[in-house]
Protein backbone atom coordinates (compact mmCIF):
# COMPACT_ATOMS: atom_id res chain seq x y z
CA UNK A 1 0.00 0.00 0.00
CA UNK A 2 2.79 2.65 0.97
CA UNK A 3 4.83 1.62 -2.13
CA UNK A 4 1.23 2.19 -4.44
CA UNK A 5 1.01 5.84 -3.09
CA UNK A 6 4.30 6.75 -3.22
CA UNK A 7 4.57 5.61 -6.89
CA UNK A 8 1.46 7.70 -7.14
CA UNK A 9 2.74 11.24 -5.18
CA UNK A 10 5.93 10.83 -7.92
CA UNK A 11 3.55 10.48 -11.00
CA UNK A 12 1.73 12.94 -10.01
CA UNK A 13 4.67 15.34 -8.81
CA UNK A 14 6.13 14.41 -12.25
CA UNK A 15 2.44 15.38 -14.38
CA UNK A 16 2.62 18.76 -12.30
CA UNK A 17 6.09 19.62 -13.28
CA UNK A 18 5.35 18.74 -17.01
CA UNK A 19 2.13 20.52 -17.29
CA UNK A 20 4.08 23.81 -15.23
CA UNK A 21 6.85 23.54 -17.68
CA UNK A 22 4.70 22.90 -20.89
CA UNK A 23 2.20 25.97 -20.19
CA UNK A 24 5.11 28.37 -19.08
CA UNK A 25 7.06 27.28 -22.51
CA UNK A 26 3.91 27.42 -24.49
CA UNK A 27 3.11 31.09 -22.72
CA UNK A 28 6.11 32.33 -23.90
CA UNK A 29 6.36 31.20 -27.55
CA UNK A 30 3.05 32.86 -27.87
CA UNK A 31 4.67 35.58 -26.52
CA UNK A 32 7.11 36.10 -28.82
CA UNK A 33 4.56 35.02 -31.61
CA UNK A 34 2.57 38.15 -31.14
CA UNK A 35 6.30 40.33 -31.27
CA UNK A 36 6.76 38.59 -34.14
CA UNK A 37 3.72 39.74 -35.43
CA UNK A 38 3.92 43.56 -33.83
CA UNK A 39 7.10 43.72 -35.39
CA UNK A 40 5.90 42.88 -38.64
CA UNK A 41 3.00 44.97 -38.59
CA UNK A 42 5.20 47.99 -38.12
CA UNK A 43 6.90 47.05 -41.24
CA UNK A 44 3.59 46.88 -43.35
CA UNK A 45 2.97 50.45 -41.76
CA UNK A 46 5.84 51.74 -43.89
CA UNK A 47 5.66 49.58 -46.47
CA UNK A 48 2.31 51.35 -47.02
CA UNK A 49 3.87 54.76 -46.51
CA UNK A 50 6.25 54.48 -49.53
CA UNK A 51 3.58 52.44 -51.32
CA UNK A 52 1.57 56.00 -50.81
CA UNK A 53 4.10 58.13 -51.45
CA UNK A 54 4.98 56.60 -54.79
CA UNK A 55 2.12 57.72 -56.93
CA UNK A 56 2.97 61.36 -56.35
CA UNK A 57 6.55 61.04 -56.92
CA UNK A 58 5.85 59.28 -60.08
CA UNK A 59 2.96 61.73 -61.26
CA UNK A 60 5.69 64.57 -60.79
CA UNK A 61 8.20 62.76 -62.65
CA UNK A 62 6.16 62.14 -65.51
CA UNK A 63 5.64 65.81 -65.91
CA UNK A 64 8.82 66.45 -66.83
CA UNK A 65 10.25 62.96 -68.05
CA UNK A 66 6.99 61.36 -69.61
CA UNK A 67 8.77 59.45 -72.21
CA UNK A 68 9.77 57.10 -69.97
CA UNK A 69 7.15 54.97 -69.35
CA UNK A 70 8.54 51.41 -69.14
CA UNK A 71 9.92 52.94 -65.75
CA UNK A 72 6.46 53.95 -64.84
CA UNK A 73 4.60 50.38 -65.98
CA UNK A 74 7.26 48.91 -63.64
CA UNK A 75 6.19 50.95 -60.62
CA UNK A 76 2.67 50.31 -60.89
CA UNK A 77 3.26 46.73 -61.21
CA UNK A 78 5.24 45.97 -58.70
CA UNK A 79 3.07 48.45 -56.16
CA UNK A 80 -0.17 46.58 -57.17
CA UNK A 81 2.02 43.39 -56.31
CA UNK A 82 3.07 44.72 -52.74
CA UNK A 83 -0.75 46.54 -52.16
CA UNK A 84 -2.06 42.91 -53.08
CA UNK A 85 0.41 40.97 -51.33
CA UNK A 86 -1.11 38.70 -48.38
CA UNK A 87 1.37 37.02 -46.61
CA UNK A 88 4.83 38.62 -45.14
CA UNK A 89 6.85 36.21 -47.92
CA UNK A 90 4.65 38.32 -50.11
CA UNK A 91 5.30 41.53 -49.17
CA UNK A 92 8.85 40.72 -48.77
CA UNK A 93 9.34 39.59 -52.30
CA UNK A 94 6.44 42.30 -53.85
CA UNK A 95 9.17 44.48 -52.11
CA UNK A 96 12.23 43.52 -53.92
CA UNK A 97 10.64 44.02 -56.87
CA UNK A 98 9.16 47.59 -55.85
CA UNK A 99 12.94 48.69 -54.44
CA UNK A 100 14.19 47.64 -58.29
CA UNK A 101 11.84 49.63 -59.87
CA UNK A 102 12.27 52.60 -57.53
CA UNK A 103 15.88 52.73 -58.05
CA UNK A 104 15.04 52.96 -61.59
CA UNK A 105 12.82 56.33 -61.31
CA UNK A 106 15.04 57.82 -59.06
CA UNK A 107 17.95 57.33 -61.70
CA UNK A 108 15.79 59.22 -64.49
CA UNK A 109 16.31 62.09 -62.43
CA UNK A 110 20.17 62.29 -63.67
CA UNK A 111 18.82 62.62 -67.02
CA UNK A 112 16.37 65.71 -66.32
CA UNK A 113 18.09 68.76 -63.98
CA UNK A 114 14.77 70.48 -64.23
CA UNK A 115 13.55 67.84 -62.29
CA UNK A 116 15.99 67.92 -59.84
CA UNK A 117 15.35 71.77 -59.16
CA UNK A 118 11.51 70.56 -59.05
CA UNK A 119 10.47 71.59 -55.76
CA UNK A 120 7.84 69.23 -55.09
CA UNK A 121 9.97 66.17 -56.37
CA UNK A 122 12.70 67.03 -53.95
CA UNK A 123 9.99 67.61 -50.84
CA UNK A 124 8.63 63.91 -52.36
CA UNK A 125 12.35 62.93 -52.55
CA UNK A 126 13.36 64.05 -48.97
CA UNK A 127 10.28 62.13 -47.68
CA UNK A 128 10.98 58.69 -49.69
CA UNK A 129 14.44 58.74 -48.25
CA UNK A 130 13.05 58.97 -44.86
CA UNK A 131 10.87 56.23 -45.56
CA UNK A 132 13.11 54.11 -46.60
CA UNK A 133 15.26 54.88 -43.26
CA UNK A 134 12.08 53.73 -41.10
CA UNK A 135 11.79 50.45 -43.19
CA UNK A 136 15.41 49.40 -42.70
CA UNK A 137 14.94 50.24 -39.23
CA UNK A 138 11.70 47.89 -39.01
CA UNK A 139 12.91 45.48 -41.26
CA UNK A 140 16.38 44.90 -39.01
CA UNK A 141 13.75 44.75 -35.60
CA UNK A 142 11.27 42.17 -37.84
CA UNK A 143 14.30 39.59 -38.62
CA UNK A 144 15.25 40.19 -35.24
CA UNK A 145 11.99 39.19 -33.32
CA UNK A 146 11.43 35.86 -36.20
CA UNK A 147 15.30 34.79 -35.24
CA UNK A 148 14.51 35.09 -31.04
CA UNK A 149 11.29 33.40 -31.99
CA UNK A 150 12.75 30.51 -33.84
CA UNK A 151 15.66 30.13 -31.99
CA UNK A 152 13.67 29.63 -28.79
CA UNK A 153 11.32 27.18 -30.33
CA UNK A 154 13.98 25.00 -31.53
CA UNK A 155 15.82 24.86 -27.98
CA UNK A 156 15.32 21.74 -25.81
CA UNK A 157 12.49 21.41 -24.59
CA UNK A 158 11.28 24.21 -26.00
CA UNK A 159 11.34 22.07 -29.42
CA UNK A 160 8.80 19.42 -27.75
CA UNK A 161 6.36 21.87 -26.39
CA UNK A 162 6.40 23.79 -29.86
CA UNK A 163 5.28 19.95 -31.82
CA UNK A 164 2.41 19.38 -29.39
CA UNK A 165 1.52 23.04 -29.70
CA UNK A 166 1.74 23.62 -33.07
CA UNK A 167 4.66 26.22 -33.33
CA UNK A 168 6.41 26.14 -36.38
CA UNK A 169 9.25 28.12 -37.70
CA UNK A 170 8.74 31.37 -39.09
CA UNK A 171 11.06 31.71 -42.30
CA UNK A 172 9.79 34.71 -43.53
CA UNK A 173 13.28 36.80 -43.24
CA UNK A 174 13.70 39.87 -45.11
CA UNK A 175 17.28 39.03 -47.52
CA UNK A 176 19.36 41.00 -49.43
CA UNK A 177 18.14 41.01 -53.05
CA UNK A 178 21.06 38.65 -55.37
CA UNK A 179 22.12 41.82 -57.39
CA UNK A 180 23.17 43.50 -54.33
CA UNK A 181 25.80 41.12 -54.02
CA UNK A 182 27.18 42.14 -56.97
CA UNK A 183 29.55 45.33 -57.00
CA UNK A 184 28.88 47.50 -60.21
CA UNK A 185 31.31 48.24 -63.05
CA UNK A 186 32.71 51.88 -63.14
CA UNK A 187 33.96 53.27 -66.01
CA UNK A 188 35.51 56.56 -65.90
CA UNK A 189 36.20 56.71 -69.69
CA UNK A 190 33.70 58.22 -72.37
CA UNK A 191 30.48 56.68 -73.35
CA UNK A 192 31.63 53.98 -75.81
CA UNK A 193 34.52 54.01 -75.01
CA UNK A 194 36.42 50.78 -73.60
CA UNK A 195 38.77 51.87 -70.40
CA UNK A 196 42.29 51.08 -70.97
CA UNK A 197 43.85 47.63 -70.47
CA UNK A 198 45.12 47.62 -66.47
CA UNK A 199 49.53 46.77 -66.13
CA UNK A 200 49.49 43.23 -65.39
Amino acid sequence: MKIGCIVLIIIAVVALWFGTTFVSHRNEMVKLKETVDASWSQVDVVLQRRADLIPNLVETVKGIAGQEQKVFGDIAAARAALLGAKTPADKIAANGQLDGALGRLLAISENYPQLRSNENFLRLQDELAGTENRIAIERRRYNETVQAYNTYIQLFPNNIVASLAGFKRNDAYFKADEGSRTAPKVNFGTPGQQPAPQPQ
